[in-house]
């Protein structure tokens, strides 16, 4: 009898594309980290890809590759991001090692972009969209006790934040409570086959 975790087994399927999107106070790096650390610990074959950010290393939020625009310019020359989009004045990537992760029978979960969301389906149309999704109420609450931007700043960011509402062929993972529990649907997720 076979060992199901050989790599021969392993490598006959093909890992899936989480590409996890959300508005800015929606919990969706929370939620990311939080999913991290409990995939260890469960085991699961996900991995989570970094970004390549056009922005210093120690800017805070998620652990993401800091990358100059030359960088990133040299990256995109040669082929190497899978996925890339510029937002808010910078630049985000994600690298093609993506793709040897998925054949190699891993799921891949990404922080992607609502705004760059169809071209990633366009180039991964397997793609499994995810929204991690709160009220308008919970979200103004959440961006104004974060205290980064100033009240013109967060209604402009509640304005964006309307237009997650109407996306199609999403899989919307409420965070409007606490965030175990988000956690814990978002595992449900990876774990379904």
């Amino acid at each position: 009898m076979s060992d199901p975790t050989s790599s021969s087994v392993l490598q006959e399927r093909l890992g899936r594309l989480f590409y996890v999107i959300g508005a800015s106070g929606a919990g969706k790096d929370s939620l990311l980290t939080a999913a991290r650390a409990r995939v260890t610990k469960l085991g699961l074959p996900v991995a989570f890809a970094h970004r390549y950010i056009t922005r210093p290393a120690n800017a805070g939020g998620e652990n993401h590759v800091a990358v100059t625009e030359a960088e990133y310019a040299l990256r995109l020359e040669y082929s190497l991001l899978a996925l890339s989009w510029d937002s808010h004045g910078l630049r985000y990537g994600v690298g093609t090692e993506i793709n040897a992760w998925m054949h190699a029978g891993l799921d891949v979960v990404v922080n992607g972009s609502r705004g760059a969301l169809a071209r990633s389906r366009e180039r991964y149309p397997e793609l499994v969209a995810v929204l991690v999704d709160v009220a308008p109420d919970v979200l103004h609450t959440r961006l104004t006790a974060r205290g980064r931007e100033d009240a013109p700043t967060i209604k402009r960011r509640l304005e964006r934040a309307a237009h997650y509402k109407n996306l199609p062929d999403v899989t919307r993972i409420d965070n409007n409570g606490v965030l175990d529990a988000a956690v814990e649907r978002f595992l449900t997720l990876l774990q379904a086959r």
